[in-house]
């Protein structure tokens, strides 16, 4: 999907334009469009999901018992610092600034996390298992919010955000499959032994 910016500075103030395929938008009028509003409200609350991710990633790495979970989840917290930055380059590219809106899925699902540490007893298999799923839960939110926002990104023509959106999304789907691995490996075995 091709997009052109022209100038028309023969109104006197310069008068941007985007051509997304063959439609012709004046920049302001996409900016005050609803769909992009929704977009940026979009981003803003994954924003904010990304950040609280990189706490509560902390203290699900403090609760997990195996080293190779513990790994994962360390892991997914330098990638989901990542993720910031390269939402950051999202709002630039969008001629936004980076702000974040209170995202109430994800701190149901920080909360959730919370309770299942609260409810498994410290160092077993169980505890990991379900550190897993709870996991998978916030993978799984975070797969379809930047799936979406791909999306829309080409919808309107935002190429190079929608490329940053996409490798963010096949991070997350990695993630998502690296969790499957560790359990279906050993963890949700050995948790079944646990007495």
């Amino acid at each position: 999907m091709a997009t052109k910016t022209t100038e028309n500075t023969t109104t006197g103030a310069a008068d941007k334009k985007m051509t997304v395929d063959n439609a012709t938008v004046k920049e302001n009028e996409m900016k005050n469009a609803p769909l992009h509003k929704f977009f940026v409200d979009a981003l803003k609350d994954i924003y904010y999901a990304e950040h609280k991710l990189v706490d509560a990633l902390q203290t699900m790495h403090d609760a997990a018992t195996t080293e190779e979970l513990k790994d994962a989840f360390e892991d997914h917290q330098l990638q989901t610092k990542k993720h910031i930055s390269r939402l950051e380059k999202v709002f630039k590219l969008v001629n936004e600034s980076p702000e974040q809106k209170k995202c109430e899925a994800m701190d149901g699902l920080i909360k959730e996390g919370e309770e299942i540490i609260k409810s498994t007893e410290e160092g077993t298999m169980t505890r990991d298992a379900a550190l897993i799923i709870a996991a998978q839960k916030v993978e799984h939110y975070e797969i379809a919010s930047y799936g979406g926002l791909t999306q829309l990104a080409i919808t309107m023509g935002h190429d190079k955000a929608a490329e940053l959106l996409e490798k963010t999304l096949q991070e997350e789907e990695d993630t998502d499959y690296n969790l499957t691995e560790i359990a279906e490996t050993n963890i949700n075995f050995d948790a079944q032994q646990e007495d």
